[in-house]
C-alpha cells in the first residue's frame, strides 16, 4: 500500500515554479521524474474554500462557503468567519479514517479550531494566537512548544515595514519545515499533508519588487530576488522532507491558486452610488467599510463587498429588513447590474475583461448564502475596493494596506510516485485532487 505526501504551497505560482524550475532543484527533480501542470483553481479563485474544495472534491456551491467570510442572511452587516466548524462535508483524510488509515494534518486553511481526526492535526494561519487550542490531540500543542517554541501561525504581510516581514517570514516557514520534519519521523501516518501560507504573504508582500509587467515594477530594486530567495527556502525544505520519504511514498505539490500583477484596487461602492443603486445618507470619511457608512437602506437597490472578487448583493423585499427591489423584479434588476458591470472600463477608458458572474452559472447546487452576482474585475488584474470615501473609483493601491498581488486562476501541480511515473492528466483543476489521493489509496 502506498503513502501520500502532500505538499501545499498556498499561492504558488506557475510563473516561478515551472518557469524557474532549474532554480529549485529538489521540486525541478519531483517535476522531471513525475508529472507537472497547471492546477485551474475554483471560483472564487482565494484560499477559503479552495482548500476546502481540494480536499473535498466539492466546489464553493455545495460547501457554502463563498470567501473567507459570509453575510449572514438577511441582514446588512452581520459577518460570519469561515471558520472550520463552517465546513461539514467530509475531507479526504476523513474518508481514509474510515479505511483505517492515520493522517497528519498542518496549516490546512480553515483549519482552526483544529478537529478530531484519526491521526494529528495543526491547525491554520486563522488561528487567533498560539495561546489558543490549535492541536488534535491537545496534547500536541505542548509537544510541539516543548521543541520548537510558540508556534508561529502567520506574518503581518499588509505591512510598510518590509525588512521586518522578510525577517518573520523566514523565521516562521523556517519553524514550519522543522515540525513537519519532527511529525514525519515521529508519528505513524498513511496520508501528510501540509500547507505553507508562507509563498501567499511572500506573493501579496513582494510581487511588485519581481515581476517585471508590475505596473510599479523598478529594475534593481533593493527587494528583486525576495521571492525567488523565498522559494528557494522552500526547495531547500523540501529536499530535507524527501530525504525521510521511502520508496512507497507519493508526493504531490498543490496550490490553491496563482498570483498575478495588481494593477489597482477599483471602488465598486462608489461605483455603485454613482449608478444610483447605493445612496448613503452622509458622506463618509475615506476609508470607511460599507458595514460603517451610513446607508440608506430605503432608498438601495444594491451594495458590495471589497476583496480579490466582489462580492455584490441585491435589496430584495422580504429577503432583507429594508428590501427595495419587488421578488418579482429580482432578475431583471440583476441582470441590468451584470451588464453594467461587465461594461465598466479602466482609469484611462480601456476596455477590461470583467465577469459578473450569477452563482447559477457556476454552481449545479448553492448551499449556504450565496451573493447575487460574483465580480471579477479584468480578470482579476483589479482589485475590488470595498471601501468609501476616497473621492475616486480608481485606486492605484490597495484599501486596507500594501498589496501588490492579485489571485489568478492556475495554481501548480505535481504528482511524483517513486515506483513509476504518474500518467499525465490533462486540464487538471482542484476538485480532481481528493478523488486522485483516494485512487492511490485503491479507492
Amino acid at each position: 500500500m502506498k503513502k501520500v505526501f502532500v505538499i501545499g504551497l498556498d499561492c504558488a505560482s506557475p510563473r516561478v515554479v515551472f518557469d524557474r524550475k532549474e532554480e529549485f532543484p529538489n521540486l525541478n527533480r519531483l517535476i522531471e521524474g513525475g508529472t507537472s501542470a497547471p492546477l485551474r483553481s475554483i471560483h472564487p479563485p482565494i484560499t477559503i474554500p479552495a482548500w476546502m474544495s481540494m480536499v473535498t472534491g466539492l466546489d464553493a456551491g455545495e460547501l457554502g462557503v463563498y470567501g473567507f467570510r459570509q453575510r449572514k442572511e438577511g441582514t446588512y452587516s452581520d459577518v460570519i468567519i469561515s471558520t472550520s466548524d463552517k465546513f461539514t462535508a467530509p475531507c479526504v483524510w476523513d474518508n481514509l479514517a474510515e479505511k483505517g488509515k492515520k493522517s497528519i494534518v498542518v496549516g490546512v486553511p480553515p483549519g482552526y479550531p483544529p478537529k478530531e481526526i484519526n491521526g494529528e492535526m495543526i491547525s491554520c494561519f486563522m488561528t487567533p494566537g498560539a495561546d489558543k487550542e490549535y492541536a488534535y490531540p491537545a496534547s500536541l500543542k505542548d509537544e510541539i512548544e516543548e521543541r520548537f517554541g510558540p508556534y508561529r501561525f502567520d506574518v503581518k504581510f499588509r505591512t510598510g515595514d518590509r525588512d521586518k516581514l522578510k525577517e518573520e517570514l523566514w523565521e516562521m516557514t523556517c519553524q514550519h519545515i522543522e515540525v513537519i520534519k519532527y511529525l514525519m519521523k515521529e508519528k505513524k501516518w498513511d496520508f501528510f499533508m501540509f500547507v505553507e501560507i508562507g509563498v501567499d504573504r511572500a506573493h501579496h508582500a513582494f510581487w511588485k519588487y519581481f515581476d517585471k509587467s508590475h505596473p510599479k515594477y523598478e529594475a534593481g530594486n533593493k527587494y528583486e530576488n525576495v521571492i525567488i530567495d523565498y522559494y528557494r527556502l522552500i526547495d531547500e525544505g523540501i529536499g530535507q522532507m524527501l530525504e525521510n520519504l521511502d520508496d512507497d511514498t507519493v508526493v504531490l505539490v498543490a496550490s490553491d491558486h496563482g498570483a498575478k500583477a495588481m494593477k489597482g484596487a477599483f471602488c465598486v461602492n462608489q461605483w455603485l452610488i454613482d449608478k444610483g443603486y447605493l445612496t448613503l445618507k452622509t458622506d463618509p470619511a475615506k476609508g470607511t467599510s460599507i458595514e460603517e457608512a451610513d446607508v440608506d437602506w430605503a432608498k438601495t437597490k444594491a451594495w458590495a463587498w471589497g476583496g480579490y472578487y466582489s462580492r455584490v448583493f441585491l435589496n430584495v423585499r422580504g429577503r432583507e429588513k429594508e428590501g427595495t427591489i419587488p421578488s418579482f423584479r429580482y432578475n431583471a434588476w440583476r441582470k441590468k447590474l451584470k451588464k453594467e458591470l461587465e461594461s465598466i472600463t479602466g482609469p484611462d477608458g480601456e476596455a477590461w475583461r470583467t465577469k459578473a458572474y450569477r452563482p447559477e452559472e457556476l454552481y449545479k447546487t448553492r448551499e449556504g448564502n450565496p451573493p447575487d452576482l460574483m465580480v471579477y474585475f479584468d480578470d482579476l488584474s483589479w482589485r475590488a475596493a470595498g471601501t468609501l470615501g476616497h473621492g475616486t473609483m480608481y485606486l492605484s493601491e490597495n484599501d486596507t494596506g500594501p498589496d501588490d498581488a492579485m489571485h489568478d486562476w492556475d495554481g501548480i501541480f505535481i504528482a511524483y510516485d517513486p515506483s513509476g511515473k504518474p500518467k499525465d492528466i490533462p486540464n487538471i483543476s482542484i476538485l480532481d485532487i481528493q478523488p486522485l489521493i483516494l485512487e492511490y489509496f485503491g479507492n
